[in-house]
């Protein structure tokens, strides 16, 4: 009896001991995870945008990508198709695809290309009214190897910006300032220059997605003031406003002790932060009168044309000067369904100048090395009259053949892949749009593999699943 009580006096004590014991761990496994929780939550609302060092080497170390709102034909610009002047107006059959447009009836006819084309000085054929860029060839790359995945605006555009055709996810400037942060604390990282009129599907465009809210993107407004309210209020010095902006601070910081979860809450207290650091440096930057009378001519600012598109592209420039990491450009009124001679040639006469400005600007001030530019359309347009009849004739959507060009950093002048004999397919280094998101990263220094953000329970990486690096438009140090 005496050695029973013994035993259970003795299991007790295990008991207790082993109890006492896990609960001592248990609170120094809290504290600890509790602490490296608090310390990623400081360093991220202290400094979310700190420059990072890229996972690979790489000459670019900021992007301006420049985006051909509706859907550029690469038949017209910069991928001619001469067969298309032997069938012209013969009868088209399109095969029946999932890409056929549900807009389409009546018959259709093989339209040849209302333009000439000039040959460049490293022979390469342009369309005449590209007579500008066709300068520059000697510093891009033309890829005629990309194929997208939808025949809409809008699915195709957030497919082209964010490698998700939904519109939730982070945009690719979101993802390379995540991986790279910014060299300007006093600017936005990733800033949008849109068009008067907004692309299709508007802000998902330049989303942060599910990324921390620090990475979405800004736009500037097209015309009048960049960013309203960028002054204080008549009657309210730098002072007053810097101690109202430190009360409030005082008062959000509290708030988000509270909900350690919620980023979004670093997030807008960043946001404030930010925008009383734009007042001093965004004045500077936007009032490109500054600029000489020289380099204003070279955008083509001041002629009735050139002038608005110009501004962005000039812009566009200040900003990469100044630090911001990623920069895109809109230009808009490229889905000529209808009398592409006079639409086509109206938005080529738009940009040309200005990119070709902007490249010349670039490589002029030493800039071009460093900066990756980056030009396309959400998809290319079809070798046929479309989904109109008529004697004036447009082109239809067509996601599986299409041209997009890259300059500057590790960029490989010359042209990568091909389309068939009319346009209407690539048919050589053919890639979908995850491996041209990869090789974007990769010219950035950053490795789609591990540029990667955990959502949900999962890696979440912009290419979706992994992708590989279109050989040919890196330098070959670059390809790996």
């Amino acid at each position: 009896m005496k050695k029973e009580t013994i035993d259970e006096q003795t299991l007790e004590s295990r008991r207790c001991f082993l109890f006492r014991s896990t609960m001592g761990l248990g609170g120094i496994a809290l504290s600890t995870l509790l602490a490296q929780e608090a310390s990623a939550s400081s360093a991220l609302a202290e400094s979310p945008l700190a420059p990072k060092l890229p996972h690979l080497p790489a000459k670019a170390k900021a992007c301006i990508f420049l985006l051909m709102d509706g859907g550029a034909s690469h038949i017209d610009t910069f991928d001619p198709k001469p067969k298309l002047r032997e069938l012209h107006m013969k009868e088209f059959v399109k095969e029946r695809t999932k890409f056929v447009s549900n807009m389409e009836s009546g018959k259709r006819y093989y339209v040849a290309s209302p333009f000439n084309f000039i040959r460049a000085k490293n022979g390469m054929e342009i369309c005449e009214h590209f007579s500008h860029v066709a300068g520059c060839v000697d510093d891009i790359c033309f890829y005629r190897g990309g194929q997208a995945d939808s025949v809409n605006h809008p699915t195709a555009l957030y497919h082209l910006n964010t490698g998700n055709m939904f519109g939730t996810e982070p945009a690719v400037g979101a993802w390379a300032t995540y991986g790279l942060g910014t060299m300007n604390q006093n600017l936005p990282a990733f800033v949008v220059l849109p068009d008067v009129i907004y692309p299709q599907g508007g802000a998902p465009n330049w989303s942060n997605g599910f990324l921390p809210p620090h990475f979405q993107g800004t736009p500037l407004r097209a015309t009048g003031a960049p960013i309203l309210d960028l002054e204080p209020q008549p009657g309210v010095t730098k002072e007053t406003q810097r101690r109202n902006l430190d009360f409030l601070g005082a008062l959000n910081r509290q708030h988000q002790q509270r909900h350690r979860n919620r980023l979004e809450l670093a997030g807008r207290i960043e946001a404030y932060e930010l925008a009383f650091r734009m007042q001093t440096e965004i004045p500077g930057i936007v009032e490109i009168e500054r600029e000489s009378v020289a380099t204003k001519q070279l955008y083509g600012i001041g002629e009735k044309e050139t002038d608005a598109f110009g501004r962005r592209c000039l812009l566009a420039r200040r900003l990469v000067e100044k630090g911001v990491r990623f920069v895109q450009v809109y230009s808009s009124g490229w889905d000529s369904h209808d009398d592409i001679a006079t639409a086509h040639r109206n938005r080529m006469r738009a940009v040309d100048k200005p990119i070709a400005g902007l490249l010349k600007d670039l490589k002029r001030t030493g800039l071009l090395e460093s900066t990756l530019v980056i030009w396309a359309g959400e998809f290319g347009r079809s070798p046929d009259n479309g989904v109109r009849g008529g004697l004036v004739y447009g082109r239809d959507h067509n996601p599986k053949g299409m041209t997009m060009w890259f300059a500057g950093g590790d960029v490989k002048p010359g042209i990568v892949g091909a389309t068939d004999e009319i346009g209407g397919a690539a048919v050589e280094v053919v890639h979908p749009l995850r491996d041209i998101h990869v090789t974007m990263l990769r010219l950035l220094g950053l490795d789609d593999d591990r540029l990667r953000y955990l959502h949900n329970g999962r890696q979440m990486q912009l290419s979706q699943f992994g992708g590989q690096v279109i050989k040919g438009i890196c330098s070959e140090s670059r390809q790996g």
